[in-house]
């Protein structure tokens, strides 16, 4: 099974060495080494031919593949990335502040064009793969917006993200 993985997940998972991290995000971190553990394992990352999705871990995470699980998952993607099946280094193309491949949704006019990439990637796979999402609570209200569009966010800490989201709204 492809996904896309928003760089926020193996981030979130390089968060399992803080001596303490906040219990209210400790089955959130560990949710994220989860699910970046199995797509090492098990294959179906989908990255971008140009590889803007690639340069975000890597400005993000340490190539060396050390210390953390994240920065484990970098070393793998640089590793095995051109080893991907075809399908999985799908080609978006960018115009001006977005993609082509970017849905049309007036529920999506506000995304930033830091994560248009994720969303441009999914869209343009044949399978429209999920996109693993851990803590950018924008992204709770973006869902509905790109389900309508055929696109499906894994959220690996729903509760907190969904929280975060109702707090930042006023709700």
């Amino acid at each position: 099974m492809s996904q896309v993985i928003d760089t926020n997940v193996p981030v979130n998972a390089n968060r399992a060495l803080e001596p303490t991290p906040p219990d209210v995000l400790l089955g959130c971190i560990w949710a994220c080494v989860d699910a970046i553990e199995r797509v090492v394992k098990q294959g179906g990352l989908v990255l971008d031919q140009g590889d803007e999705i690639f340069d975000e871990y890597r400005e993000n995470l340490c190539l060396s593949g050390q210390p953390g699980q994240g920065d484990k998952f970098m070393k793998w993607v640089h590793d095995h990335r051109w080893g991907f099946p075809d399908e999985d280094r799908v080609a978006i193309t960018k115009t001006n502040d977005s993609y082509a491949e970017f849905p049309e949704h007036d529920g999506l006019k506000d995304v930033d064009l830091s994560d248009r990439k994720f969303i441009a990637v999914a869209n343009a796979h044949p399978s429209k793969p999920s996109i693993l999402q851990s803590t950018d609570s924008k992204w709770w209200g973006w869902k509905d917006a790109l389900a309508d569009a055929g696109i499906t966010v894994e959220f690996l800490c729903e509760n907190w993200i969904k929280q975060k989201y109702q707090e930042k709204m006023g709700k």
